[in-house]
């Protein structure tokens, strides 16, 4: 009876060097040249379709730069707008915008150097050109909340990063003392409250974010604000180009817009937002 409790528990032994060369044989499997060599050519492909996106964005750039300097605005604005569809960027926006303003559409060159601070806050031209642009024309900066004033200090992909990134700073200094039983220190403690205040505060300043993609601005002059969201719809009020208003809520092809001096509903063809929703089907002109 020993002899055979001997025997299994050897005969087990000797299946464990087996059983672990299987193991690693079949981990070498899922390293093969051959599958590595797929994983190259996928991120080839991934890096040419890439490089051809930024190829065709760049080729509407150069366009609409070279319409704008032979004074073809209403072409210039269409390049820069296909150059900005395919890739948005805060340069491109601020071009659409001088474009639109050159043809005369105050409403469309506002938005478009708004669209322009929401990607890129710190960017000086297109501040420049809003205070211009509403000196000229008489009109008022949207009215923000302190949280939406203060969401404009940073891009809106920055406070989302800052809120993961004070999160898990605040948690692993107060968590990974007690795991690696080591007793909290004064800065560790103090770390982990300022990370938790700037947790709070980017928190807010999100909310804030949120809060600003229902701003836009009217893109038409002498555009009508309704009664009703209808064609027949009463006349309340007209609205000039470039006037900001703060979108309330959505039937069919009207908003409802809340305006520093009245309210009521106007098409989306008259009215854009700051933070644009995606757009479906082909792309109409203005």
């Amino acid at each position: 009876m020993n002899w055979l409790v001997f025997h299994r528990c050897s005969s087990r032994r000797k299946e464990a060097p087996a059983n672990l060369r299987f193991t690693i044989y079949d981990l070498r499997l899922q390293f093969e040249p051959r599958h590595l060599g797929c994983c190259a050519i996928f991120a080839a492909a991934l890096i040419c379709f890439v490089q051809a996106s930024r190829a065709v964005t760049n080729d509407f750039f150069a366009q609409g730069v070279g319409l704008s300097r032979a004074g073809q605005f209403p072409e210039a604005a269409a390049a820069f707008e296909k150059a900005e569809q395919a890739q948005p960027a805060c340069g491109t926006l601020v071009n659409l915008g001088i474009a639109e303003w050159r043809r005369g559409h105050a409403g469309a060159a506002i938005l478009a150097w708004e669209q322009a601070r929401w990607i890129d806050p710190f960017d000086p031209r297109a501040g420049a050109d809003l205070k211009f642009a509403r000196q000229a024309a008489q009109l008022d900066a949207p009215q923000l909340k302190w949280f939406e004033a203060a969401s404009t200090w940073l891009p809106p992909d920055a406070w989302a990063w800052l809120t993961a990134a004070s999160l898990w700073l605040a948690a692993g200094m107060i968590i990974l003392p007690g795991i690696l039983r080591q007793r909290k220190a004064g800065w560790q403690q103090a770390l982990a409250a300022l990370a938790f205040g700037f947790f709070l505060f980017s928190m807010t300043a999100n909310l804030g974010v949120v809060s600003r993609t229902q701003v836009g601005f009217v893109l038409k002059k002498n555009a009508p604000l309704l009664l009703t969201p209808t064609r027949e719809a009463e006349v309340i009020s007209t609205l000039a180009a470039g006037e900001p208003a703060r979108r309330l809520r959505t039937r069919g092809n009207y908003y409802f817009i809340r305006t520093a001096f009245a309210a009521g509903w106007i098409s989306r063809e008259q009215f854009g937002l700051v933070c644009p929703e995606p757009r479906v089907g082909s792309i109409t002109q203005p």
